[in-house]
């Protein structure tokens, strides 16, 4: 595989982990569940209503 291919490659695999984790927070957000993200070095705890809503289109990362 040339270099060029495995940065195609790693650009998917970045595209779709970021739609995952996307799809995950907006689940949560809707059936108001909170998240824990680290943050500054510390993990803090998001409700709900703190998570932004998912973007409309797929650029929205």
């Amino acid at each position: 595989m040339t270099e060029q291919e495995l940065c195609k490659l790693y650009e998917k695999i970045d595209a779709g982990v970021k739609a995952a984790i996307a799809e995950a927070l907006e689940k949560h957000r809707r059936l108001g569940q909170s998240i824990s993200v680290w943050r500054d070095g510390k993990i803090v705890t998001l409700t709900a209503a703190e998570i932004p809503p998912k973007p409309d289109s797929d650029t929205g990362f």
